[in-house]
């Protein structure tokens, strides 16, 4: 899936897609020594009751949350946003709903730390305008992986045994899309066996799919409820 630089709305998968993709690579990668933490830096992929997160401990870091039903934010920031810094400034809430989380927004905006918004509702995407010399908000850098299906096949092979017979990858992914996943046919597939570093945690992993509500069985916490 091709994002422009800088991104459009249309060139992201529809939020709960983009939401069930996240959210099924945080459960293989779920590790129970950082979600025991439950303070400090954090890195990688998780979800908690601010919704699903993305950090990769350098230039990167991006926040998908659900803000009632049909309707989420992403903000975030990636080095090769040119929207802070652009001159005159780009107003990034220009244009948004009232439902926007804005104290958040607002106290990341004045630190410099995001690079770009957008929202969703209705089954559309939708940003701040920009002006016609802005080179790129980051979308790219930062959405591409999740936003390319075979790009998210790639990330769980590594985590995953494919087995002669049962669903394949491909198959619980579509799954996790659909908000039917069965919980035990991906948990019994983790590998147990890896170079991985953490290792596969099963329980870790549960809890996140339980939180996300991309499986078969109701989610633990209501707020974090996408069906």
């Amino acid at each position: 899936m091709t994002i422009h630089r800088p991104g459009l709305p249309d060139d992201l998968p529809k939020a709960e897609i983009l939401w069930a993709r996240w959210a099924l690579i945080a459960a293989v990668r779920a590790d129970s020594t950082e979600e025991a933490a439950g303070r400090g830096y954090r890195s990688g992929h998780w979800i908690d009751t601010d919704g699903l997160h993305w950090d990769d401990s350098g230039c990167t870091w991006w926040t998908l949350s659900r803000m009632g039903a049909g309707r989420f934010v992403l903000y975030g920031e990636d080095e090769a946003s040119k929207v802070k810094w652009h001159q005159p400034p780009i107003d990034m809430l220009a244009g948004a709903p009232d439902w926007l989380p804005y104290a958040e927004l607002h106290d990341r905006i004045e630190g410099s730390e995001v690079g770009s918004v957008y929202w969703y509702a209705a089954g559309v995407w939708a940003r701040a305008p920009y002006p016609d010399d802005l080179g790129d908000d980051g979308l790219e850098c930062g959405m591409g992986g999740l936003a390319d299906r075979d790009e998210v096949l790639g990330a769980l092979v590594p985590h995953l045994t494919e087995p002669v017979d049962g669903p394949s990858i491909d198959s619980l992914l579509a799954d996790a899309e659909s908000y039917r996943l069965k919980p035990d046919l991906l948990l019994e597939r983790l590998r147990s066996e890896t170079t991985l570093d953490p290792p596969p945690d099963r329980d870790a992993a549960a809890r996140t799919l339980a939180a996300a509500g991309i499986t078969t069985q109701r989610p633990i916490n209501p707020k974090l409820d996408v069906r």
